[in-house]
């Protein structure tokens, strides 16, 4: 009798392993909705549907299937129906609407029908309706540009902003309900918002337009609605994520920076937790001491659910009255993306992946989904936290990727991905560098966490300020010395890739060093005058090297790749997508022609319609297939004739 030998998952199965998101539990505490995204290798898209799982009937089913996709799933107060968003409309015009249906009946009903769709939902605290976004119409200045020029774009438009609008659900079919304007859009774009238990007040978080430059402009608005009345509160923070009221709807809580706002018009953000009393005006910041990427979520009867990173471990608990905070969860090799509380904070459930396992639903910690059985008969690399020192003795962590049958006494050949590195599966957050097929390939990998990561406190975050990629280049190389003095990777045979940032330090790494045997540049920043001009979000720039271009050009010189183009001589591939706001094409073009002048060995791939990541996963097996074959070539030697016809 034959035996089949394991193997490690191939480039197809990475681009398919099933992900969950959007998790929203019942007030009963008996049911939870998500979202499973899937690939559908016969259109090349990935399908979303949402997904229940019933606790008295002790299964999960989907809601939707097919062709029908769909998002944002939420439990209706009373925790029979369930609404959540599906597009609607022909071809490319699809917009997203709000489909209601009770779970004890077979059939959906559509409930909205906004021209420009629906970006998010909420019920109305007794579930008499929702409350929606949807994109404002066009003021009558765009209008008569149109008639007059066509329908172009330029850089100074109005952007299109939002409207907060409430439609009643017990009025008959579709056609026959009407939606109330609660908000205008006039110079007013909603990012959150969030409705008091007793259905009378919201309180909205809100940017001056949707432009991405008005990033630093969030205010916080009170909305009486009854009065129709919208009052801005005199909160001057930079404030992020979620926003929440108490449960008597007397205090809001969100996060909040720990500075005023004209400071991180030069600086990087920091945030903290803070609580605004509306009849007092009284602020408190009881976490000074946590993570800036803590964010609350639902303001329940026994606190505050709040969830932060912790170093590589993700983490949720309850806030308390006294500023104490209890851990809902495992405090090693614990990555929960999102959580969903009762009213009551009697019952949790959270969307959570460890060291051994991909994502799986939890209800009140017992596992409610089996999707590691997408895994099942797989060989998975050894992932373990490693530390180190950088050049100036800042503690660096990272994940070391060795193979299962691991030999200590080898030198292997070493490949360098620059990304938040976490413990868990590498397949739970990396579509572009296959790390599974390169440790059958027989290298290690090293994913270092270096400075200006989350997790790891404030003054971590903010210790590569006006540094930027020296710093990162000695925490990188720092980590590879730490493997070569140890007898385990080989000096000779180092690569290093990366995508948006990591491309950034990717392609610095390219530019300034001959460490590496080869390179790869995803999506990567490398002259920061060209990237300032083209991205959607300049405002970062500034928060990490200090000021503009025009006033400093010497910090935004000595951090660009392309000054040091004439030291190249590392064979470097690159990548990108042709529709990239963020890290613009441009980018690319520079480093391509910059490394063809110095007669470096070099390949410019482009992807067509692929904006800052990609939503098919042809495209992302292409990215790792590419990646694959060129480490494996310029490292290990072998052919890559196949390369350009991939």
């Amino acid at each position: 009798m034959s035996i089949i030998k394991e193997k490690y998952l191939s480039l197809e199965e990475i681009a398919s392993v099933p992900t969950l998101s959007g998790t929203n539990l019942s007030e009963n505490g008996k049911n939870v909705a998500f979202v499973k995204r899937t690939a559908n290798w016969e259109d090349n898209k990935y399908r979303n549907h949402v997904w229940i799982y019933e606790k008295d009937k002790g299964e999960c089913y989907p809601l939707t299937t097919g062709d029908i996709v769909s998002t944002d799933p939420s439990w209706s107060p009373n925790s029979r129906d369930i609404a959540y968003l599906s597009p609607v409309g022909d071809g490319s015009n699809k917009k997203n609407q709000i489909f209601f249906k009770s779970i004890d009946k077979d059939n959906s009903v559509q409930i909205t029908a906004e021209k420009e769709g629906i970006s998010k939902f909420k019920w109305e605290p007794a579930g008499k309706g929702f409350y929606y976004l949807t994109q404002s119409e066009e003021s009558e200045e765009i209008k008569k540009r149109k008639e007059l020029y066509g329908d172009f774009h330029h850089i100074d438009k109005e952007y299109q902003n939002n409207s907060l609008y409430y439609i009643e659900l017990e009025k008959g079919i579709q056609k026959d309900r009407v939606a109330y304007q609660l908000t205008d859009g006039k110079d007013f774009h909603i990012q959150e918002f969030d409705i008091s238990n007793d259905g009378k007040k919201i309180v909205i978080m809100a940017t001056p337009s949707s432009n991405m430059s008005d990033f630093n402009k969030k205010d916080i608005y009170l909305l009486d609605i009854k009065a129709g009345e919208l009052q801005k509160m005199s909160i001057d923070k930079l404030l992020r994520g979620g926003v929440c009221f108490s449960p008597n709807g007397s205090k809001i809580c969100y996060s909040a920076s720990i500075r005023e706002k004209d400071y991180y018009n030069t600086h990087i953000q920091d945030n903290t937790i803070e609580i605004y009393d509306i009849n007092s005006g009284e602020q408190i910041q009881p976490l000074t001491d946590f993570d800036s990427t803590v964010i609350p979520l639902r303001w329940t009867a026994k606190g505050i659910l709040i969830t932060w990173q912790d170093k590589t471990n993700y983490l949720i608990g309850l806030l308390s009255d006294d500023g104490n905070v209890e851990i809902l969860s495992d405090k090693i090799d614990s990555f929960i993306m999102e959580a969903s509380i009762t009213r009551d904070g009697n019952h949790i459930a959270y969307n959570k992946a460890t060291a051994n396992e991909i994502f799986e639903i939890y209800l009140d910690n017992d596992k409610i989904t089996n999707e590691n059985n997408f895994l099942k008969g797989k060989l998975k690399s050894n992932r373990e936290i490693i530390s180190w020192k950088s050049n100036d003795g800042l503690e660096i962590e990272g994940i070391l990727s060795i193979p299962i049958e691991f030999d200590s006494h080898k030198t292997y050949p070493l490949l360098v991905v620059i990304d938040s590195a976490f413990p868990m599966p590498s397949v739970c957050f990396n579509e572009k560098y296959p790390i599974e097929q390169f440790i059958e390939k027989g290298f290690i990998v090293l994913e270092p966490n270096y400075r200006g990561t989350s997790g790891y406190g404030n003054e971590f975050l903010k210790s590569k300020y006006r540094k930027l990629v020296t710093a990162y280049y000695d925490d990188v190389i720092s980590g590879v010395d730490e493997l070569v003095d140890k007898g385990i990777a080989d000096k000779d045979k180092v690569g290093i890739m990366g995508w948006s940032h990591g491309g950034y330090i990717s392609s610095f790494c390219s530019t300034f060093s001959s460490r590496f045997k080869a390179i790869s540049v995803g999506g990567g920043i490398t002259n920061w005058i060209t990237y300032y001009v083209n991205t959607d979000i300049p405002y970062s720039v500034r928060m990490n090297l200090g000021d503009n271009p025009w006033n400093d050009p010497e910090i935004y010189a000595q951090t660009s790749p392309m000054t040091y183009i004439k030291s190249a001589c590392t064979p470097t591939l690159i990548q990108h997508g042709e529709d990239d706001a963020r890290v613009p094409i441009p980018n690319s073009y520079e480093l391509y022609q910059g490394l063809k002048d110095m007669d470096v060995d070099t390949e410019l791939v482009i992807f067509k319609g692929m904006g800052h990541s990609s939503d098919q996963p042809g495209i992302n097996v292409a990215i790792m297939k590419q990646n694959l074959m060129w480490f494996s070539h310029y490292i290990l030697g072998e052919s890559m004739k196949d390369f350009r016809v991939l």
